[in-house]
């Protein structure tokens, strides 16, 4: 680790619900100390400082834009505040940074700049829907989107379902829009007996997370249009 030098924070968003229902004392005091965020959104990185009582004007503080078209070679500039000896907070847009979130490419220049990066420990629908549908927590694989095109997207449905025939989990997700179509796919090109789960709207007053058969799901289709939902099959 370099001398002198500050500590980037991945400090946990909330996915919807409030951050008061993971807000440690070790995170607020962080967040409280820090003046400079790099962020994938910042309307919801203030609302995330506003929901954990900071009580500075926002204006006051620095935000820098990092997501998935952010280039990597922007990255180094944001170094520098680190390597001036001050800490930094890398906020994702919801959930905790660097998991299905570009923050990891600032982790990994921080590493070869010697710089401390510490984890805050927060929500990560991931792991929620995991831990919640009852199937094989052992061996898993988080397969981030599933491909836009139709057929595609089957092809990968089909090729997710022998995998998690074979007691691998198979953990997916879609854009929010998408979902309905994403459903129908899987219900029509999966075997019957095979174990679906649907985790939306975690942490939120409305969250279902559900595992049923192929068949149950099809008999009662939920309408999944324009929620957060984690998809995941099993046996």
């Amino acid at each position: 680790m370099a001398k002198n030098t500050g500590s980037l924070f991945l400090i946990p968003n909330t996915l919807g619900g409030g951050a008061d229902k993971f807000a440690s004392k070790q995170l607020v005091q962080i967040v409280h100390s820090i003046e400079t965020f790099v962020v994938e959104e910042i309307k919801s990185a203030r609302r995330l400082l506003r929901q954990l009582g900071v009580e500075r004007p926002l204006e006051e503080l620095d935000f820098h834009l990092l997501n998935e078209h952010t280039d990597k070679q922007d990255l180094t500039p944001l170094l520098e505040p680190l390597l001036a000896g001050k800490n930094i907070g890398l906020i994702s847009e919801a959930g905790v940074p660097c998991v299905a979130d570009p923050g990891s490419n600032m982790v990994a220049l921080a590493h070869t700049a010697g710089i401390r990066v510490v984890p805050l420990v927060g929500p990560s629908s991931i792991l929620l829907a995991l831990m919640a549908s009852g199937l094989n927590g052992q061996r898993f694989t988080f397969n981030g989107y599933v491909p836009r095109e139709r057929s595609e997207r089957i092809r990968k449905i089909k090729q997710l379902e022998q995998l998690a025939l074979s007691g691998h989990t198979q953990i997916f997700m879609d854009a929010p829009y998408r979902n309905n179509q994403v459903l129908e796919d899987i219900i029509t090109n999966c075997k019957s007996d095979t174990l679906l789960c649907i985790a939306s709207n975690i942490t939120c007053d409305n969250e279902r997370i559900n595992t049923k058969t192929i068949t149950e799901w099809s008999a009662r289709k939920p309408d999944l249009n324009k929620i957060p939902v984690i998809f995941i099959l099993g046996k």
